[in-house]
């Protein structure tokens, strides 16, 4: 079995597959303090529990935009594995795509490995959207070359920065309005109406200028955590796949293994 380890900068999501067949994952918050000792000691039993065996992984591949984090989960695998793992990005396990932007190696790894994924999977001209920490837009050209995107604050992000430097704003939930209309009654509605179909306008706004300039019919696919809620409200996207990024990682630890050391 696969595992496949993608660590971003709110979570780490642990996957387990056997080929291209997710059988298991599981998330931790983030932490580069987290030691492997931790990791395996949450990890080992969550796969414990699911009936699997630590001697069932033969293969790993991590991915990741922390740093920090890199070490501690090269330990787990080496100490509690015994597995020397691949690296997104690195040697065996490098993109093997066109990364046709002004600074190649500043592309965050999870962009890359999306980037890998939508067009192994879908094909054509591509707009991915990520919703993470930040919440991404990129461009991937019917060839798999990825040309470049945006970057734009999360909304949980922007709700954070909202509430935290106003005195009386509540905190509220990241959630579909109820109603449609964009007049709130009340505090509360306000707040969720801006927040909310403000960031369906900012979507809808991006995305029609990346197909404007892209000159050709564009995909759009969407991954990430709230991507299904906003799904609910807007025709934006051609397809939700919430397991874009780890079905990369297991694409590329697939390509890495038939090629010789």
């Amino acid at each position: 079995m696969l595992l496949a380890i993608d660590a971003g900068n709110t979570n780490v999501v642990f996957a387990l597959f056997e080929g291209r067949d997710l059988k298991a994952r599981w998330r931790i918050a983030t932490d580069p303090r987290r030691t492997a000792d931790e990791y395996a000691v949450w990890l080992v039993q969550l796969m414990a529990i699911q009936g699997i065996a630590r001697e069932a992984v033969t293969q790993i591949i991590i991915s990741t935009v922390v740093p920090r984090a890199l070490h501690n989960l090269n330990v787990l695998s080496q100490n509690y594995f015994g597995i020397v793992p691949l690296v997104a990005g690195e040697g065996n396990a490098d993109w093997g795509i066109h990364i046709d932007v002004d600074q190649p190696r500043s592309l965050g790894a999870d962009r890359a490995v999306n980037a890998i994924a939508a067009h192994a999977k879908y094909g054509g001209d591509l707009i991915v959207v990520d919703f993470g920490t930040a919440t991404t837009f990129d461009v991937v050209d019917f060839n798999g070359a990825y040309k470049g995107g945006i970057i734009v604050p999360g909304i949980n992000l922007s709700l954070d920065a909202l509430v935290g430097n106003t005195a009386k704003l509540p905190r509220i939930a990241i959630e579909a309005p109820r109603s449609t209309s964009v007049i709130g009654r009340n505090t509360e509605d306000q707040m969720l109406i801006g927040v909310f179909w403000g960031y369906v306008a900012m979507m809808e706004g991006l995305i029609a200028r990346l197909r404007n300039e892209i000159g050709r019919p564009a995909k759009v696919i969407a991954t990430g955590g709230l991507a299904i809620l906003f799904d609910q409200r807007t025709d934006i996207f051609d397809a939700v796949d919430a397991e874009l990024t780890l079905d990369g990682l297991a694409i590329l630890a697939e390509r890495a293994g038939t090629v010789a050391p």
